[in-house]
């Protein structure tokens, strides 16, 4: 074998254990279950309920920080029906806005809708963690691509959700997400107002 022959093995190697590395010991191989019986129990129907403040960044494919936002959500629920109103300010000056319709199943399971979500979402709440699938539509202004999310939210001790999401196209991650989500003080609703 030449030279060349052996840097393209090298390269498929390199890219298979990658491959297998976020598949089974990664984010992407977390499940429900692992949280199963951890903390306190994370009740979306409690902790998604009422005039939150979610502060975050978004980090690129090269892993540097695209995006810094503060979002005011304003969320609410019918027995397991939940509404959850977004509006996300971008350290662009640009705006966003979301509302998500939730059911809740009483085995935890979670059903997603969303104008900018293709299809469902879908996703389970157990022990001190939710995670949720859904495929999000990226706005015109950037591209419109449809971006496979898995987003996972772990309760924090004080109440406080901490909120890691991964966006994929064609399997590679384009982008991360990491924020916090904690109840809105009667200033900052006064701001958002």
């Amino acid at each position: 074998m030449d030279g060349l022959t052996y840097v393209l093995l090298g390269a498929l190697i390199v890219i298979a254990m990658n491959w297998a590395w976020s598949r089974y010991a990664g984010f992407l191989a977390q499940t429900p279950d692992d949280y199963a019986g951890a903390g306190t129990p994370f009740n979306i129907r409690t902790h998604l309920n009422g005039h939150l403040v979610c502060e975050g960044v978004i980090y690129g494919p090269t892993g540097r920080v695209a995006s810094r936002f503060v979002g005011h959500f304003n969320c609410t629920w019918e027995g397991n029906q939940g509404t959850m109103n977004e509006v996300f300010h971008y350290d662009d000056g640009s705006q966003q806005t979301r509302a998500w319709n939730l059911t809740l199943g009483n085995n935890g399971r979670i059903r997603a809708l969303a104008d900018d979500v293709e299809g469902e979402g879908t996703g389970q709440q157990m022990g001190n963690a939710v995670k949720l699938n859904y495929r999000f539509r990226l706005p015109a202004k950037s591209g419109g691509h449809v971006l496979n999310t898995v987003d996972w939210m772990y309760l924090a001790p004080n109440g406080t959700i901490i909120n890691r999401s991964q966006f994929r196209k064609y399997g590679l991650k384009v982008a991360e997400l990491v924020a916090t989500m904690r109840p809105a003080h009667q200033q900052e609703l006064a701001k958002s107002a």
